[in-house]
C-alpha cells in the first residue's frame, strides 16, 4: 500500500484572509499617520509665522519701517542704506504645504500683517486650512 503523504501549508483561502486584514490594518494607520503628518505641518506653519515675524521686526529696526514686500528680506532695496540682510533665507518664506505667507504693509492689524493660510494655501478656511495671522 501507497502511504499518502500529507502536505502542510496555507489554503488561498487562507491567504486571501491575511491578505485581506493587513489591507484593512494598513488603511487604518495610514489615515491616523496621514492625519498626524497634516497636524504637525500646521504646527510647524505656525512656528514659521512667529519666526518670520520676527525676522520683518529685525528688518524695520535697521531700515526704519517694514518691508514693502517680503522678497526684500531676501535682497536689499535700493533706498535701504541701513540694511543688515539678508533677513531670511528663500526657503523660510513658503510653508510647510509650500504655499507663500500672505503679508500687507501697512497692516489692517498692525504695522504689518503676515499671514499663514494653512493647508490649502487659500485666505479663509476651517481646521488645517484656517488662517493664522501674527497679531493673533
Amino acid at each position: 500500500m501507497r502511504t499518502r503523504r500529507r502536505q502542510r501549508g496555507f489554503t488561498l483561502l487562507e491567504m486571501l484572509a491575511v491578505i485581506v486584514l493587513l489591507g484593512i490594518v494598513a488603511t487604518i494607520v495610514v489615515r491616523q499617520v496621514g492625519g498626524n503628518v497634516d497636524k504637525g505641518k500646521y504646527g510647524a506653519g505656525k512656528a514659521q509665522l512667529a519666526s518670520l515675524s520676527m525676522k520683518i521686526d529685525s528688518y524695520a529696526l535697521d531700515v526704519g519701517a517694514p518691508p514693502n514686500t517680503l522678497q526684500q528680506l531676501l535682497d536689499k532695496p535700493a533706498n535701504a542704506s541701513s540694511w543688515a540682510g539678508p533677513y531670511a533665507k528663500p526657503s523660510e518664506l513658503k510653508d510647510p504645504f509650500g504655499h507663500g505667507f500672505g503679508y500687507r504693509f501697512p497692516g489692517e492689524h498692525g504695522a504689518f500683517d503676515l499671514i499663514f493660510y494653512g493647508q490649502d494655501g487659500q485666505p479663509g478656511g476651517e481646521g488645517y486650512s484656517a488662517d493664522l495671522g501674527n497679531w493673533e
